[in-house]
């Protein structure tokens, strides 16, 4: 087994958004929650996107943990490796972004790498090595104040220059308007110039597929999902994979039971819980008795779901609407409280599983990798899109059964979003 493209995320959000990218263009997707402690089963498997926690922690762990990736991923055949980052360029001076490229650019002895963090689809662009997010510079936008790494520059010029020693050069949009030969001509004058990696500037979709086309010639790569979409794109118009539909990696039916565990507080999981009421049974737990006597609250979760199971799908929600969650900060354990509530559902997950469950879908991102982590799940299938950014799983696990599960963060999808999900998980 050959892998036509191995990826790095720095954090597991931004894995999944790559890894729904990558699928929706047509290739074959795994992604994986840190390194596989087992091996995998990747025949016929085009892109694995390992998932890792590097982004906020101190640069050497992050070149280490990266570096473990690239190499796993090497073995596994990959012949190019994205290095996947936040779309707007989330890092401070120290890193990340630099020291992991630099060591990505080294052991792989590339000697340049395109560096762009633009996504069209979701605002972020990249002008003259400005990072816009919708029409506003990265540096005037509400991102400018983000709590670990405040972005108080939008040049990315300047702001890779930065991290790393290696010289950093500009890719106008004019030459990328130009076509593939224009953008490989540029970036062998940043080369000559004593230049390893190069910020280029992307405002359309189409200017993703041009950089993507020209990047796969090179061993690394590092950018947003929006250069995951021009490496896939590439890749499928070379013909080195075959395009094939995501919904062919879950369409075979799962059966068992149906359960939904909500861990978000933001107004879209509220909205989205008010609406499944109306369609299916819902429990909601006391957050001061869920953190006073966890475990005695599980057991009382788990004893209301498993008689109710078998008629159809169910909703057991910990969120908490605004005065609530005021309050719980409020506590003198507040720095806790989250972890405690997450570790209670993914303890309630676990039961559920035991139970019979076989389609689970979660709100919440830390909720998320919290049932993740306890459930044992080591990786995913990417299949069908259920909302932007969130696609249905296939679960690959050595230890547990076999199930189809959703992820999404608080705020993301409709109200219907509970409903679409089932849809596509039958």
């Amino acid at each position: 087994m050959t892998l036509a493209l191995g990826c790095i995320a720095d954090d597991y959000t931004g894995a999944s958004d790559l890894a729904n990218t990558l699928a929706r263009q047509g290739l074959r997707t795994v992604q994986t929650i840190g390194l596989p402690a087992t091996a995998f089963d990747l025949s016929g498997v085009d892109a694995v996107v390992v998932a890792l926690k590097s982004r906020s922690i101190p640069a050497a762990d992050a070149v280490a943990s990266s570096q473990a990736a690239a190499i796993w991923l090497r073995a596994q055949g990959a012949g190019h490796v994205l290095f996947k980052i936040c779309s707007t360029f989330d890092s401070t001076d120290a890193g990340n972004i630099g020291p992991v490229t630099d060591a990505l650019r080294a052991s792989s002895a590339c000697p340049m790498v395109v560096v762009t963090p633009a996504f069209p689809a979701t605002g972020r662009t990249v002008f003259q090595g400005n990072l816009f997010v919708w029409s506003v510079p990265l540096d005037e936008s509400p991102l400018k104040d983000h709590p670990l790494n405040p972005m108080h520059d939008a040049n990315l010029v300047r702001v890779l220059s930065r991290q790393t020693a290696t010289g950093v050069g500009l890719v106008p949009l004019q030459v990328v308007e130009a076509g593939v030969d224009a953008l490989r001509a540029r970036l062998a004058q940043v080369q000559a110039e004593g230049c390893g990696m190069a910020i280029v500037d992307a405002v359309f979709d189409r200017h993703l597929l041009t950089i993507g086309a020209v990047a796969l010639g090179y061993a690394v790569s590092t950018g947003a999902s929006g250069l995951g979409l021009g490496l896939a794109a590439a890749l499928i118009e070379s013909g080195r994979v075959t395009k094939a539909d995501p919904a062919a990696e879950t369409e075979a039916p799962m059966g068992g039971h149906a359960a939904i565990l909500a861990g978000s507080c933001s107004a879209a999981t509220l909205a989205q819980i008010d609406v499944f009421a109306g369609q299916g049974p819902v429990l909601r737990l006391d957050a001061e008795r869920l953190l006073a006597d966890s475990e005695g609250q599980v057991a009382e979760a788990l004893a209301w779901a498993r008689p109710r199971l078998g008629a159809g799908p169910l909703l057991i929600a910990s969120s908490a609407a605004p005065d609530q969650v005021a309050a719980l900060r409020g506590r003198p354990d507040a720095g806790s409280t989250g972890h405690k509530i997450e570790q209670a559902l993914a303890a309630i997950a676990e039961g559920l599983v035991q139970a019979g469950t076989r389609r689970l879908i979660v709100a919440g991102g830390e909720t998320s990798g919290a049932v993740v982590d306890r459930l044992g799940i080591s990786g995913f299938r990417i299949g069908p899109e259920i909302a932007a950014g969130v696609p249905v799983l296939r679960a690959l696990s050595g230890q547990g059964p076999d199930m189809l599960m959703a992820l999404k963060s608080g705020n993301f999808g409709g109200t219907d979003f509970f409903r679409d999900a089932l849809k596509l998980m039958p």
